[in-house]
Order: structure tokens, then C-alpha cells, then sequence
């Protein structure tokens, strides 16, 4: 029932970014990809629930790749929106609040206290998939914000540095090996 509830998920994730109201563009699609892919790995790793940090992963911006005037708190609306799609599965209300946890969580730029080692997982996911998906950050530099090379350079390197120093110290070290090699491909 748990795959079936996801394959729908991605179904909806993929159709909102792929919407010409995506701000973000189709990119987006494959940063949430990467996202739920990184918040398995790292339940596995963590030995936190691995459906739940896959929900969460798919779900966490939600609210941004749908209406971009939600993208400043996007995710309290996406805690909202997860809470009402997985009502509408069926899925036990306990598995919800957690999901609505890590949404709420999960962004690096409003410091909250993790509780559980799924909001780590998403969170530290959401940080780390910036390195698989460097597209979408050059979409975002040089389409989005029309940056010029050197700026957009710049961009990129500081949203990856701002992504990893906000990871917790153990999935740090987890990537290390990642980090250094992405870094050294933009010098």
C-alpha cells in the first residue's frame, strides 16, 4: 500500500513541476528526486523510518513548486498540503504528523530544533541534494535570476556551502567525499 501511496506522490510532484506555473521549472522535479533518494539513504544510515523520510522527501516543497508566492514559509504550507493529501490514502495520522515534522524542518534557513532522526534525514537530504542537482541551481542562477557568469559562479558555490554548513556534523562527514569532488569541478 506504502509504494502505491509514494507512485502517486510522485505522479503529483512530477505534474506541479511540471506546471508552466512552476517558478522553479521542470529542474525542480529532479532536486525532489534527489531529495527523497538522499532522506532513504540517510534513514537507512540513521536507522530512522525509511517510508516516512521517503514521504517527507517527495512532499517537502510542495507549496513552492505549486504557488511560488508560498515559497517565504513554504514549509508551513507544505506540512498543510502533505497533511491533506496523505489523509485523502488513508495514511495512519502518526506517519502524518511525522511527515508534517520533516516538512516543517527540513529548511536550513529557519533554524528549528530536529527532534527526530527523520527530520534529520530530509533536512540534511534537502541540503545535499543541491550537489546532485547543479542544473537546477545553474537554472536558477542564469535563467531565474539572470546572473552573469562569474555571479553565477559565485551563486552556486555559496548556495552549496550554505547547504552543507547547515547539515548535521554526521552527514557532513557522510558526504565529505561528495562535497570535494563537486567543489573541485566549479574551481
Amino acid at each position: 500500500m506504502e509504494k502505491e501511496i509514494i507512485n502517486k506522490i510522485k505522479v503529483e510532484i512530477r505534474n506541479r513541476c511540471d506546471s508552466p506555473d512552476n517558478f522553479f521549472g521542470v529542474g525542480s522535479y529532479e532536486h525532489i528526486e534527489s531529495v527523497a533518494k538522499h532522506a532513504v539513504e540517510l534513514a537507512n544510515y540513521y536507522d530512522a523510518d525509511i517510508e516516512v523520510c521517503e514521504i517527507a522527501g517527495w512532499l517537502h516543497d510542495i507549496a513552492s513548486i505549486t504557488d511560488y508566492s508560498l515559497y517565504e514559509e513554504h514549509h508551513i504550507h507544505g506540512a498543510n498540503i502533505a497533511e491533506e493529501i496523505l489523509q485523502s490514502y488513508n495514511y495512519p495520522k502518526d506517519k502524518i504528523e511525522l511527515v508534517k515534522l520533516c516538512i516543517l524542518n527540513h529548511r536550513g534557513s529557519v533554524p528549528k530544533e530536529k527532534t527526530t532522526k527523520e527530520e534529520i534525514c530530509v533536512a540534511d537530504a534537502d541540503a545535499i541534494s543541491h550537489y546532485d542537482t547543479l542544473p537546477s541551481l545553474f537554472y536558477l542562477a542564469f535563467v531565474q535570476r539572470k546572473l552573469d557568469i562569474d555571479e553565477g559562479i559565485t551563486f552556486v558555490k555559496s548556495k552549496l556551502d550554505r547547504s552543507y554548513n547547515k547539515m548535521s556534523n554526521e552527514s557532513k562527514e557522510y558526504y565529505k567525499n561528495r562535497r570535494e569532488l563537486i567543489l573541485s569541478i566549479l574551481e
